[in-house]
């Protein structure tokens, strides 16, 4: 028992130390240009947020159109933060990092895609389960 617990601890604290923490891009510091993540899946639509409702997590500044949707991020920021740290989902699966139009986006799979612009989109909305996977293999590298 006693072999158990010691395992469960350094396992804890392993996870830890070389859990990576992801980077997100922000304009000015400001991630997704100030749009409110919480409103692509409560909503369906990018909303922009407000200067009044900002909480800031993981290095940036997130903006939200009201009180509740910054406090359901504040409860489960990745469950609604975009993937990838908020560059091109596209991007990620070709190996590189662009920014991102907030008015291009997917929600697949219960988690927030951002791209390049809408003529990018398409091309990710052809493939998105393949390019999902590319992405998260190049995803650790890009994120350093």
């Amino acid at each position: 028992m006693k072999t158990r617990l010691v395992f469960l601890i350094a396992s804890i604290f392993s996870s830890a130390i070389y859990a990576q923490t992801t980077n997100y891009s922000s304009t000015k510091g400001i991630a997704i240009k100030g749009y409110d993540p919480v409103a692509y899946f409560e909503l369906q639509k990018a909303v922009e947020g407000s200067k009044e409702f900002t909480y800031e997590w993981s290095g940036s500044k997130w903006r939200f159109f009201s009180q509740a949707n910054l406090e359901k991020f504040k409860l489960s920021p990745q469950k609604y933060a975009p993937q990838y740290g908020g560059y091109c989902a596209y991007g990620c699966s070709e190996n590189h990092l662009s920014p991102t139009d907030p008015n291009a986006w997917t929600i697949a799979n219960g988690k927030l895609y951002l791209n390049y612009n809408n003529e990018t989109r398409e091309i990710w909305l052809k493939d998105t389960t393949n390019r999902i996977k590319t992405a998260d293999k190049y995803w650790p590298n890009l994120n350093k």
